[in-house]
């Protein structure tokens, strides 16, 4: 190596290509590891269906659960079908502070509203209305093919499980857009962000009206029709669609995308990309001084709010019961110790810098698809608003951890200052008081419908995840 080399290499930071600098062997477990993703990313479309997977799989690994006769180290908790959290208990004791990481398991989505069916008066179509959730853009939803997936809850308390959309056979949804020809003042002369609004988010549900010789004037055939089908399948009456939770996902499922199959199109891989790798590194740890917790939470693309998002307690009471459950104490101080001395990463995506649109991004400081998981230091918006901003002290111990054990990583934030920004998980974490950092795979196209992520990013997710629980 020439001195010049030499030089470069020590002194200056370089982000470092997967595919170009790792080895064939890596390279291999890249590929292999996906296929798993994908097939999670198909059947979690959902924070109920994420949750109902992740709990089985640890089922599988011998993880027991906390309130039902629990035994050894592998323990795990569900709450309100809608969060979970998976421990691995360490060498230590618990009360010298965890190692945990969350990450979120809802997505950007389109709800059925509380009283969605509806035949609409001049076409006679059975329509539902909808809500969208999170941030999305509305006109990305139209015209595309949907799948509704989720839950009715019948009088006598039993779950009725819907999933339509997503067999080959099933049939699909849509809301559909106006065409071109007569978009010119409806759309074009508006704003992008208001050329669809959310009255116009629609959903046609079924088009045949319920036929009976005696009565031919039934009113609200079609709406009626739909109500028929939907009992002979579901026995199911309007009344349940109150309490029903429904939700349109993009039909369809994950797939390899370019030429060279290095990466992953799908919906949701915000944040599922992290669920998935933060449980398969927990699923695959050996030996862990501190115990490992692996929380998947709700609500965080509409700020963490709710009983099941991450502002709740429900974490803080997990901790409070394994302390309990490891026979230490578990008085409000030494739950407060355990919570200051522990470490989390917020597993979340960052936003890749986008080659269609470069200029919302400061490239030096953007997160480069395909040169590793981002260690994001803050998020926010403006001044930092709204952001964690890690402590330099513990971004140099993640960075260092991550050298130590050639995980692939790069720095990174949210676009260029002032453009825009966001936030994540990491700020109400940091209220327990504990070290919290931001680290996840950089994402291209987030909120869309179909994300892009790279199967190399993913990987070295996988690989930080279990570097984090295991040694830091």
């Amino acid at each position: 190596m020439k001195k010049l080399e030499k030089i470069t290499e020590k002194l200056k930071y370089q982000r470092k290509n997967f595919w170009k600098e790792f080895p064939q062997k890596e390279k291999e477990k890249v590929y292999q590891f996906c296929e798993g993703y994908k097939k999670f990313l198909n059947t979690c479309k959902t924070d109920r269906e994420s949750i109902e997977i992740a709990v089985n799989t640890a089922i599988k690994k011998k993880y027991t659960d906390l309130d039902s006769s629990p035994s050894g180290k592998k323990i795990y908790r569900t709450f309100r079908k809608k969060n979970a959290a998976f421990a691995l208990i360490g060498e230590k004791k618990i009360s010298a502070g965890v190692n945990l990481i969350v990450s979120h398991i809802d997505a950007p989505r389109v709800d059925l509203k509380q009283n969605p069916l509806y035949q609409d008066s001049e076409t006679s179509l059975g329509m539902m209305r909808t809500h969208y959730y999170g941030g999305v853009k509305k006109y990305q939803w139209m015209s595309t093919p949907l799948a509704l997936h989720g839950v009715f809850i019948k009088s006598n308390g039993e779950a009725v499980k819907v999933n339509i959309g997503e067999n080959e056979d099933d049939p699909v949804f849509v809301m559909p857009d106006l065409l071109p020809h007569l978009a010119k003042e409806e759309q074009y002369s508006k704003k992008i962000g208001d050329a669809v609004n959310a009255s116009m988010m629609n959903l046609v549900f079924n088009s045949i009206p319920y036929l009976d010789i005696a009565d031919e004037k039934i009113k609200e055939a079609v709406k009626l029709n739909a109500l028929v089908l939907l009992n002979e399948k579901y026995d199911l009456v309007e009344e349940n669609f109150l309490s029903a939770e429904l939700e349109l996902v993009p039909a369809g499922k994950a797939r390899d995308c370019g030429l060279d199959k290095s990466m992953i199109l799908g919906y949701g891989q915000d944040d599922r990309v992290c669920a998935y790798t933060s449980l398969e590194a927990l699923f695959d740890i050996k030996k862990n001084e501190r115990t490992a917790i692996v929380y998947l939470a709700d609500k965080e693309e509409i700020g963490s709010d709710s009983n099941t998002g991450a502002k709740s307690i429900f974490i803080v009471d997990f901790i409070a019961d394994l302390l309990k459950y490891n026979n230490e104490n578990y008085d409000s101080s030494t739950l407060r110790k355990t919570l200051i001395n522990s470490q989390i990463i917020s597993a979340d995506v960052n936003a890749g810098l986008n080659p269609n649109f470069p200029n919302v991004h400061e490239a030096q400081n953007a997160v480069h698809l395909g040169f590793g998981v981002s260690v994001t230091k803050y998020t926010g918006s403006g001044g930092k608003g709204g952001s964690n901003d890690a402590n330099a002290e513990f971004n140099a111990k993640i960075i260092d951890l991550f050298n130590r054990e050639k995980v692939n990583w790069q720095t990174g934030m949210l676009g260029k200052v002032d453009v825009g920004g966001g936030g994540t998980i990491a700020k109400f974490m940091a209220e327990y008081g504990a070290e919290v950092i931001d680290c996840g795979p950089g994402v291209l196209g987030m909120h869309s419908l179909f994300e892009l992520t790279s199967k190399a990013d993913v990987y070295s997710a996988f690989k930080a995840y279990k570097a984090f629980m295991e040694k830091a």
